[in-house]
């Protein structure tokens, strides 16, 4: 690579800042986007509880039956239950997070979504990793993360903190966003 101008390896301009990006959502600016997050974010979370146990109450239901057809002998593929169950709610949160609308059902029905703490969309890694450190940390410090929430202005729980996420309110990004292009 060749550096015959004052542009770094990307295209971009020298940067005095160490090249990391501002935060896109502030809380002092924007309050609007954080209004209620927390409260609704838990509906979203109950919600999102109930798709991932329709299928897995269904497959247990299922399991149940077959064991009886076979005389017991279906009633052995009770053990992939757990594994299933684990495997399941990392591709939901995975392909809902890193879907168009960067949101879970939950979510979406509760009017939230998830974004980078530099406003771009979640993706599928992201929405897995999330759901994983979120189990995880529920497991051990299970008031602790959710109190964190409480303590800061965007809004935002322990396992947001780590992985540099931020759940905001959707249609007021979009009024947020519409009204700064129009400027």
């Amino acid at each position: 690579m060749s550096y015959s101008n004052d542009r770094g390896p990307y295209g971009g301009a020298w940067r005095n800042d160490g090249g990391v990006p501002p935060h896109a959502f502030d809380p002092w600016a924007q309050p609007e986007l954080f209004r209620g997050v927390l409260t609704r974010r838990v509906f979203a979370f109950l919600i999102d509880l109930v798709v991932l146990s329709v299928p897995v109450i269904l497959g247990v239901i299922f399991i149940a039956l077959f064991g009886v057809v076979t005389l017991g002998l279906g009633w052995a593929l009770f053990w992939l239950v757990s594994p299933a169950s684990i495997i399941w709610a990392i591709v939901y949160y995975g392909c809902s997070i890193g879907g168009r609308h960067s949101a879970t059902i939950g979510m979406r029905v509760m009017d939230l979504e998830l974004r980078t703490w530099y406003g771009s969309p979640g993706y599928f890694v992201l929405g897995a990793t999330r759901a994983v450190l979120f189990w995880v940390l529920v497991s051990f410090l299970s008031p602790l993360v959710l109190l964190v929430g409480l303590f800061n202005g965007r809004r935002r729980l322990l396992h947001d903190i780590i992985l540099g996420t931020v759940v905001i309110n959707s249609s007021v990004r979009t009024e947020v966003t519409r009204a700064a292009r129009a400027y």
